[in-house]
């Protein structure tokens, strides 16, 4: 080959090259239409409107309250800190905080072993009817919380309900489910009674995800009904579980319902300052103290925050 025939080679490969990068590289109006192509905005806006509009708005407004303090002289003054520091040094929200933790280790570990062991059961195949069994259990969620506090409240009544009729067929005296004593225990059932279904619908959905050739597999090496769920379902399902331990948290911190609509059938039971939630809500509206339930409540948002998120960093290390 000769010289001019190789220099000839060279730049026709040269042209070529040339020719592939420039056509990789989007002309100039086509890069500055894509850089300003907002089209996937139409699609995120409307939830990030609503979203600001009811999460970070109000968060923003609360903290904003929080760093102010009502007087009779001078009116609503800045503060800084002051309500924070105040907060921290309350025995009553520190009170109300050991209440709903003492609660959390308590009736969370309940709940979630009663919903899982109903997952369990209804998919192990042995049980008929399940569709009719999944829907019973989950019935109860889908009553309105009210409604399921009046509920079981009519039932605790000493003076009425089933403890009072039991109390007059049986002639004895039952404890009563509303005393100081006994009242978290009856707070407890009523959560649980509530929420079991829901999480065994979160762990039953878990369940049927489970690819089928791990259980043939365990059925080949002649694994048992036991050793089945504890060495391929619950590792297979521990996503689900953390799921709903992090639910069961938050709603701890949050509880407010129950204690709330029970506290007209068992005042001397049931305080002001009974759950953070309860304390902060009236601080602010029987007592008009709305700066510093501001700061109640974001301080028991942190602590809420700070708990579930230690919970999260375990679950994921197991």
């Amino acid at each position: 080959m000769t010289d001019a025939s190789i220099s000839s080679s060279s730049h026709t490969a040269d042209r070529i090259r040339a020719r592939i990068s420039k056509e990789a590289q989007p002309a100039k109006g086509e890069f500055r239409k894509n850089k300003r192509n907002w089209s996937g905005w139409w699609f995120v806006g409307p939830f990030m409107l609503v979203f600001t509009l009811v999460f970070i708005a109000p968060l923003l407004y609360a903290i904003y309250l929080s760093l102010f303090r009502e007087s009779l002289i001078g009116g609503n003054a800045f503060v800084g800190f002051g309500n924070y520091m105040l907060a921290l040094k309350d025995p009553k929200f520190w009170d109300a905080t050991l209440r709903v933790s003492i609660f959390l280790l308590i009736q969370v570990p309940i709940m979630l072993f009663l919903a899982m062991f109903a997952a369990l059961a209804l998919d192990s195949a042995r049980l008929r009817w399940v569709p009719f069994y999944r829907l019973s259990i989950f019935l109860p969620y889908a009553v309105p919380g009210v409604v399921a506090v009046m509920i079981w409240g009519y039932m605790y009544g000493s003076q009425f309900g089933m403890v009072a009729d039991l109390n007059n067929f049986l002639g004895i005296e039952l404890p009563s489910p509303l005393a100081s004593n006994l009242i978290m225990v009856s707070i407890g059932n009523i959560v649980t009674w509530e929420f079991v279904g829901y999480n065994m619908l979160i762990f039953f959905s878990a369940l049927k995800a489970v690819p089928q050739e791990l259980y043939e597999a365990a059925e080949i090496d002649g694994a048992g009904t036991f050793r089945t769920i504890w060495s391929i379902k619950l590792p297979q399902i521990r996503g689900a579980i953390l799921i709903a331990t992090l639910f069961s948290i938050i709603g701890s911190f949050q509880l407010f319902n129950e204690p709330s609509i029970m506290q007209s059938i068992a005042p001397n039971a049931i305080t002001s300052y009974f759950t953070p939630n309860m304390y902060a809500f009236n601080l602010s509206f029987a007592g008009s103290q709305f700066n510093y339930a501001a700061a109640i409540a974001i301080i028991s948002g942190v602590i809420t925050m700070v708990v579930a998120y230690a919970a999260q960093i375990v679950g994921n290390r197991k």
